[in-house]
């Protein structure tokens, strides 16, 4: 099962907002931060904590404790100065890792060079698909088909090693389909029931978000 760990999402909009409720969600410590008090109350019974805050005051995200969080998230929406700035000092104030949310390439930039660990542009990267990526280090890609059905990318670690697929019967368990299985830099789509799942080998799993929820809980190293 994945670890619980401490993440603070600042900005609620469309993206924060969607990676907050996916992480709260999935079971981890979520802070929720925004300088819009409507927004801050609209997620205070999702998130573990909602603050009304502004985020480029140093001494309030001191007082908050971000220093001490696993990841935190800054989901700001039009205000590239504030997004920027913000960013600089979860990085000064020694934050492990952050994802910062860019309007353009020039801001993807300006991200990187003060030490975003991870820049995403909205229009490209669902915030869903975020969430999923920094809560496990077993999946490598997300793809939602629909509101509720998704295709997911994921390494096989030793929980499967050595198994064949009828073997790990995750249809039947889980209800979802390895649709394939790349290995060694091949691909085999339609894997026949008898094929062996090596560890480190990528599956393509297709299905219901809550079942592959459960086969991502289960079947994952991490």
């Amino acid at each position: 099962m994945n670890v619980k760990k401490q993440y603070a999402v600042i900005g609620l909009g469309r993206f924060g907002g969607s990676i907050c409720w996916t992480l709260s969600e999935q079971g981890q410590e979520v802070l929720a931060i925004d300088m819009d008090e409507d927004r801050v109350n609209e997620y205070t019974p999702i998130a573990t904590h909602a603050v009304i805050a502004d985020s480029t005051d140093e001494t309030v995200l001191k007082s908050l404790g971000l220093r001490n969080f696993d990841h935190v998230i800054v989901a700001i929406g039009d205000n590239i100065q504030a997004s920027t700035l913000t960013t600089l000092i979860l990085k000064e104030l020694g934050v492990e890792k952050v994802t910062a949310k860019a309007q353009n390439d020039y801001h993807e930039k300006v991200l990187r060079k003060i030490g975003a660990d991870q820049v995403s542009h909205p229009e490209r990267d669902m915030g869903t698909r975020i969430a999923n990526n920094i809560t496990s280090s077993s999946v490598l890609d997300y793809l939602e088909l629909s509101d509720q059905h998704s295709i997911m990318e994921v390494i096989a670690g030793q929980k499967m090693d050595g198994q064949t697929l009828i073997d790990l019967d995750v249809r039947a368990k889980f209800g979802v389909n390895i649709v394939a299985i790349k290995e060694e830099g091949n691909i085999n789509v339609s894997p026949r029931a008898d094929q062996t799942v090596n560890d480190g080998d990528i599956l393509i799993i297709i299905g219901a978000d809550n079942d592959i929820d459960r086969f991502k809980n289960h079947m994952l190293d991490n």
